[in-house]
């Protein structure tokens, strides 16, 4: 059974689905602390992505209430203080109104928009199983804070891989700087590298990658496993 790890980010990119649609089971790492540059600010790929915004890629952003260093992501909050929900659909109707899929991509992302819920891993949560089912993925999805684990860092993967039952390890493209391999193989894990390659979509003199799923969906939106390829390691 392989198993894939990965914090429950706010609309991720298309790499993101194509590494769920990959694994027998996804966990949500949402039990380790929220991600933020600099010492106060809360920006990260949990509350922000990028969007085709007048042909270029800009960032739009979930706010969230400010927390403290090492709070956990299962304890972030919105900020619905903020008429984010509002701005978004508009930033949607304005960059892809024309786009071909745009009225069937807003009548499944209209719910998640109105969706009165408070939490930000429990919102993204929703909108990736949401997205997954629409895009033909079944992947079984677990969250680290379901699970009994320990450990930091690798010894924290691997932990997780073995509570979910899990034999092999899916390892994301950029984990090789900071992931200890051979951990994996004293611990009898097997290790698989994701190597997702995207491939445009859409108008290729216009594709931009690395763009939310959300770009996707407005473009093309087809299952995923009738559009990408991947290699294992």
């Amino acid at each position: 059974m392989l198993i894939a790890i990965h914090q429950p980010n706010f609309f991720p990119w298309l790499g993101y689905f194509d590494k769920i649609r990959r694994a027998d089971v996804f966990i949500f790492l949402d039990n380790v602390d929220y991600p933020r540059k600099g010492s106060g600010g809360m920006g990260s790929w949990v509350n922000r992505v990028q969007l085709c915004v007048q042909g270029k890629a800009k960032w739009v952003t979930c706010p969230v209430k400010r927390a403290s260093l090492g709070t956990r992501i299962l304890a972030v909050e919105i900020d619905d203080g903020q008429v984010w929900r509002t701005k978004l659909q508009k930033t949607l109707t304005a960059g892809y109104g024309r786009a071909p899929h745009f009225n069937n991509t807003m009548t499944l992302l209209q719910p998640l928009f109105e969706s009165p819920e408070g939490n930000l891993a429990t919102f993204n949560i929703s909108a990736i199983k949401v997205i997954a089912a629409y895009l033909g993925i079944a992947t079984q999805f677990l969250r680290q804070s379901e699970l009994a684990h320990q450990g930091s860092s690798t010894r924290l993967l691997i932990s997780l891989v073995k509570a979910a039952g899990g034999k092999a390890y899916l390892a994301g493209g950029g984990a090789a700087g900071y992931q200890e391999d051979e951990i994996f193989a004293e611990e009898g894990i097997q290790l698989v590298y994701q190597r997702f390659m995207p491939r445009p979509y859409g108008d290729p003199t216009r594709f931009l990658p690395g763009l939310s799923i959300i770009d996707y969906l407005m473009h093309d939106g087809r299952p995923l496993e009738e559009v990408l390829t991947t290699t294992e390691a």
